[in-house]
């Protein structure tokens, strides 16, 4: 985010974004160079037209070069109901987005220690390493994953974002506790066409590899695999189903088809998601259909899986 174009609103700031983003209330995509509210609390941006924004007088600050930057004018926005309590569902994107700004911050501080004549031209002119866009990456897709699923929490439906998995530096992107089972979600922004490639069969073992734009990335089912022995450890209740899912935004998805399962982890899209885990399985003559407390399971993975 750029040092111009910005003013204080209370703990928040409004500025011209330096580098593209998420709203974190309606998942809205914002480009860089969009004028935005940049919340200090939980170090996200929300977009200026979300509901919310609170209406109070600014005083313009100056710009790099001296200029004074007037804000927009503060608009009145009827009063909202209060939104679901977040420390226990957690915000998604929250850890790779604190990741990508604590990279981008060290890499700005390096350059204008080293250059305190032409540090902030050198950072203007030249991009962030492949390494900490990778995060940034990755929240947006975190964040457009969890305002989808946001949309479907009820009575029936419970959603965790951003779960820190105990003892490791790793977490879980997303768990849905659904009347039907547990899904575990892990979200990536990818480019390319997801496929799944078989080799072997008849006379070597068959083997299942899942290829994003001809890129081998069966790590990624490996991860989600043990994403979910983990939850299923913790829910300790054989009854209760949890199924592991990837979900590719901004993928090459075909028109017609697209979607498989691979190693019992299902390959998708963000629609074919909510579908996935909205919908009611067939009943089977020997299983029957499981009934899940949601509010019960939601709680006893909250416990074992605290906000990351």
């Amino acid at each position: 985010m750029s040092t111009g174009d910005v003013a204080d609103v209370g703990d928040d700031k409004r500025m011209r974004l330096r580098y593209a983003g998420t709203c974190r209330r309606c998942a809205a995509p914002l480009p860089a160079g969009t004028r935005a509210v940049y919340e200090r609390s939980s170090r996200t941006v929300r977009c200026l037209e979300c509901p919310g924004e609170s209406a109070k007088t600014v005083t313009p600050e100056c710009d790099d070069v001296g200029v004074a930057v007037v804000p927009d004018e503060p608009r009145a926005q009827p009063s909202l109901q209060p939104e679901p309590a977040r420390e226990t569902s957690g915000q998604a994107g929250g850890s790779a987005r604190r990741e990508f700004e604590r990279r981008r911050d060290a890499r700005e501080r390096r350059v204008r220690e080293r250059h305190p004549r032409i540090g902030g031209f050198l950072l203007a002119i030249t991009e962030e390493p492949q390494s900490t866009r990778a995060w940034d990456t990755g929240a947006e897709g975190e964040q457009f994953v969890g305002g989808r699923l946001d949309a479907l929490v009820g009575d029936d439906l419970a959603v965790l974002h951003d779960r820190r998995i105990p003892r490791t530096r790793a977490n879980i992107d997303h768990v849905v506790v659904s009347r039907h089972g547990i899904f575990v979600v892990d979200a990536k922004k990818y480019k390319g066409r997801p496929a799944l490639r078989v080799e072997g069969g008849l006379f070597r073992p068959r083997t299942e590899k899942l290829v994003v734009g001809g890129r081998d990335c069966t790590k990624l089912v490996d991860g989600v695999l043990g994403q979910v022995d983990l939850v299923r450890t913790a829910v300790d209740d054989p009854t209760v189903p949890v199924t592991g899912v990837l979900c590719f935004v901004a993928a090459d998805w075909p028109l017609i088809g697209g979607a498989f399962v691979t190693c019992g982890v299902h390959v998708l899209w963000s629609k074919r998601l909510v579908q996935l885990v909205t919908a009611t399985p067939p009943t089977r003559d020997t299983a029957p259909l499981a009934t899940v407390d949601v509010a019960a399971v939601r709680d006893r993975l909250t416990a074992a899986f605290p906000p990351a």
